[in-house]
């Protein structure tokens, strides 16, 4: 977490998805670049701050003034933002992959 901290403010970043939580729109070990400058916007993929050790990358749902981060996986609980937009560190503006045809913008 301390890594995302000591980005630059406007800077992109790229991060290596661990897991499974968010397939089939990003597999395990794929890289997605994260925009602290992006749009941020309900249904948008994001990387928020939990607390101040613990990072996670989710789907974001606003409804209702509430932000809320769902995984893609079905099982798992969605989590809400207490601190709203302020806990989100970047939207994810693309994701890399092997191939051309698993590279994909969301920024557009």
């Amino acid at each position: 977490m301390n890594d995302l901290v000591n980005c630059g403010a406007s800077e992109p970043f790229a991060l290596r998805v661990m897991g499974d939580d968010m397939a089939p729109e990003f597999e395990d070990g794929q890289v997605i670049v994260i925009d602290p400058g992006g749009l941020v916007k309900s249904g948008c993929y994001v990387v928020a701050r939990l607390d101040d050790e613990q990072a996670i990358f989710r789907q974001l749902l606003v409804e209702d003034g509430q932000y809320r981060l769902r995984a893609l996986k079905a099982d798992l609980p969605e989590i809400v933002l207490e601190r709203g937009v302020e806990a989100i560190v970047g939207v994810v503006s693309q994701r890399a992959g092997r191939r051309r045809r698993e590279h994909k913008r969301y920024d557009t």
